[in-house]
């Protein structure tokens, strides 16, 4: 139960990570916007914030969530072993097949970022709308890569218990 423990508090630890670069990045665009001015600067605020927002969102509900994950599936090994494979084992399966579409929608917006770093970097707006997509995306990118590798290693524990359980009921 120690590996699954260790996992539910990775993922509250790293939800505290998203809640913090959401909070440090909407303050870094309220100055942007309210206090720099500058084109450049108000297109850098605007998906700073956007993202800020999803950060804070998502790591407040896996912050609130993983605390009740961890007693459900600690249960689960104590009471009601075969729902790891009926409920647990499926649920991470979908949430591991969702890292890859955020991977694909980060690397799109990354690129996308760059593009209108260069393509339109007469702009100033543009440019710093290009900046922030390419910073929101590319530590969203950075921090789902940790918890895709431990989602992983989550899974594969859960699995290995789930055969160890079958062997024992033969």
């Amino acid at each position: 139960m120690d590996i699954i423990k260790t996992y539910f508090n990775a993922e509250k630890a790293e939800s505290l990570l998203f809640m913090g670069f959401g909070i440090f990045a909407i303050i870094l665009s309220v100055y942007f916007f309210f206090y720099l001015k500058d084109s450049f600067w108000k297109g850098l605020a605007i998906p700073l914030v956007f993202f800020s927002i999803v950060q804070i969102v998502i790591g407040t509900k896996i912050f609130t969530r993983s605390p009740k994950d961890n007693l459900r599936v600690e249960n689960f090994l104590k009471y009601e072993q075969q729902k790891v494979q009926t409920e647990e084992i499926p649920r991470m399966e979908k949430v591991m097949k969702n890292f890859v579409f955020y991977r694909y929608f980060e690397i799109t917006m990354i690129f996308l970022g760059i593009i209108l770093m260069y393509a339109l970097s007469n702009y100033g707006f543009w440019k710093g709308f290009g900046l922030g997509l390419f910073i929101q995306c590319a530590v969203l990118l950075s921090l789902d890569f940790f918890a895709e590798k431990r989602g992983h290693f989550y899974i594969e524990h859960l699995q290995t218990i789930n055969q160890k359980n079958q062997n024992n009921d033969k």
